[in-house]
């Protein structure tokens, strides 16, 4: 299935994972797909589908920009319904409340830090982290970012989708707009909701995305 994807699908796949993991969250949701899809902005292509004249790019992205869709909004809605658990945001948390510890007791965390700064150079309170293993996506895709984290059976689902769309469509190819697609067809997860909630006609994003499959190469 995963040769059909596209150079454009295949970024989109991996930054779902990425983003997911930015937000701390796990498995892999429909709506870190959607996330990917209004993120992911490429114009050129590996030349998967060229036969048919389709120009190889993230068209979903401006459908979806069309449609009111942005990345802005979909984080938001993500972040609303879902939370943000990422490692970075824990971090500042429990930073935070240590600080307000310590201040209760009457040491002030910044002035011991400036201290030690000031004695042992810059940074000399940072960790050194060892570099973190990459694994496949899928076990397809070997993904930038660190760790693995699963798809969810709804996202799985969405996926498998796309690949039903392009052979509906009759494409030997999956690119951004089937995987969108493929998201609508399912419809139960919370990228549908997050749709919904903007407002988005699905009949009219399902003929848009069409259009932009069938387009002639620029």
């Amino acid at each position: 299935m995963f040769e059909r994807f596209t150079k454009a699908a295949r970024a989109v796949v991996i930054d779902a994972q990425a983003q997911a993991r930015e937000l701390g969250h796990r498995p892999i949701g429909t709506e870190h797909t959607l996330l990917a899809l209004t993120t992911v902005d490429m114009t050129g292509g590996d030349g998967a589908g060229a036969g048919g004249g389709y120009r190889v790019g993230n068209g979903a992205a401006r459908v979806l920009r069309e449609a009111g869709v942005d990345r802005d909004y979909v984080r938001a809605a993500i972040i609303r319904h879902a939370g943000d658990r990422s490692e970075a945001k824990a971090i500042l948390d429990r930073d935070a409340e240590d600080a307000a510890a310590l201040k209760a007791i009457g040491i002030d965390l910044e002035a011991v830090r400036a201290a030690i700064e000031e004695n042992f150079g810059t940074g000399a309170l940072q960790l050194v982290r060892p570099a973190p293993k990459k694994k496949g996506l899928l076990g397809r895709f070997s993904s930038a970012t660190s760790g693995h984290v699963p798809f969810s059976p709804r996202n799985k689902k969405a996926l498998e989708l796309s690949l039903r769309e392009a052979i509906r469509l009759k494409q030997n190819f999956i690119a951004p707009e089937h995987i969108l697609l493929g998201i609508l067809r399912e419809g139960q997860g919370l990228a549908a909701l997050i749709l919904a909630e903007r407002g988005v006609d699905f009949d009219a994003l399902r003929d848009d995305l069409t259009r932009s499959l069938r387009a002639p190469a620029a």
